[in-house]
């Protein structure tokens, strides 16, 4: 995009930067440039109700990984922001009641210049599994920032790192880099996902850390398998299950990901085979890493009904969503959001359209808060389901979603 070369000479434009006034910043830059709000959008990784929705200020910029896109994608210059990146405030991090202040205490000591010690890496390791499973309760979008800011001031550690703690450091930003890329595929933003996915994978090789190579392997199976590419799934997912240094947990999870990939490209013999070959593998397994917590029965029936729906072998897969929800804490509300908008797809799918509208009533909640745009896009997929059989159903769930939106 050429933009007018002294857009930032702009007083109220170079002000509202200075502030960080994100509403007036896009608002002062679009009429400067004479560029609408979904030009805008695609230029800093946001839908055109969203830059809507910050402009009109119904949405705060609160997220560490947004702000930086702002700055990128509107070439914001460096020397206009009041203070840059390095006065982000660490205590972003703190989540009364998921993060002990002790453990915050320690990090801010590191911060200060304290020198990087096993204690240390111990501390932010807890950290980080705190907010995995924070994750599974508060969205992705909410715990974006978070960890984005947490992942900034680990980074900054490497310098001072030596010998065994080098090692660790790096293995330790392997699985932040997942985990950042698994919560930008969450919102739907498969270029920042793969993204810090390369440097998932970089950081995992440079530190012989293979069940994390194999792990976002596996993940990008994942990401091709929610844009509907099944045989990417499934070549990226047999990679992952052969990778060197990868544990039993972490082969299943490729594995079945790989059985997934064949049900989309609609080989159910195939999809059936691996499938029961990655059950086969976790069927008492004890060895899964820290980020395979959910690991288990449960999950893995959700996942075998995931595959029987791309088959659209309704009643297998309304079973086995169904068994593996009953498993799932209600902590993992984004997974019971997802789950239960597949299970009210598998019911719509097979005719019970009371049951798929008590399913999809039971979830909307939690899909619009916690699982947009995945789960709260299956409900759509339901109700739409519903609406071309004419089934009165489909009306009902089109209303609830639509006081929603």
């Amino acid at each position: 995009m050429d933009q007018e070369p002294d857009v930032w000479t702009h007083p109220e434009l170079r002000a509202a930067v200075a502030a960080e006034d994100w509403p007036t910043v896009l608002k002062k830059w679009r009429f400067l440039t004479r560029i609408n709000q979904s030009k805008l959008g695609a230029l800093v990784g946001l839908a055109q109700p969203d830059v809507s929705a910050i402009e009109n200020r119904r949405r705060d910029v609160t997220s560490v990984e947004v702000r930086q896109r702002i700055i990128d994608g509107l070439r914001i210059p460096v020397e206009l922001l009041a203070g840059g990146r390095e006065d982000l405030p660490l205590p972003s991090m703190v989540l009364p009641g998921v993060v002990a202040d002790p453990e915050m205490d320690r990090l801010l000591k590191v911060r200060s210049g304290v020198r990087l010690d096993t204690a240390s890496l111990e501390a932010m390791e807890r950290l980080l599994a705190e907010h995995r499973r924070a994750e599974d309760t508060l969205g992705s979008r909410v715990m974006n920032g978070v960890v984005a800011a947490q992942f900034e001031s680990v980074a900054g550690l490497y310098d001072q790192a030596r010998g065994p703690l080098a090692d660790r450091l790096v293995k330790l930003l392997a699985e932040y880099a997942q985990f950042l890329a698994w919560m930008a595929q969450d919102q739907d933003n498969a270029p920042v996902a793969l993204g810090w996915f390369d440097r998932s994978y970089d950081w995992a090789l440079e530190s012989g850390y293979g069940d994390m190579a194999a792990t976002t392997m596996s993940m990008k199976a994942h990401l091709a398998w929610s844009h509907g590419n099944g045989r990417r799934c499934i070549r990226l997912g047999e990679a992952a299950a052969s990778t060197v240094g990868a544990t039993d947990a972490t082969r299943a999870m490729a594995v079945q990901m790989a059985g997934r990939g064949h049900a989309l490209e609609g080989d159910a013999d195939a999809a059936h085979r691996r499938l029961d070959e990655a059950r086969q593998i976790i069927t008492g397994t004890a060895d899964a890493p820290p980020w395979l917590y959910f690991y288990g029965e449960s999950w893995f029936a959700a996942q075998r009904g995931m595959a029987e729906l791309h088959l659209k072998q309704w009643q297998s897969a309304a079973d086995n969503l169904a068994v593996g929800l009953a498993g799932f804490a209600s902590t993992y509300r984004r997974d019971r959001a997802w789950y239960g908008a597949c299970l009210a797809h598998a019911y719509a799918g097979g005719g019970e359209e009371e049951a798929a509208l008590e399913t999809a009533l039971a979830i909307v909640g939690d899909a619009s808060e916690v699982g947009r745009p995945h789960a709260w896009g299956e409900l759509h997929t339901v109700a739409g389901v519903l609406l071309r059989r004419g089934a009165p159903q489909g009306r009902l769930l089109f209303d609830a979603l639509a006081a929603l939106d």
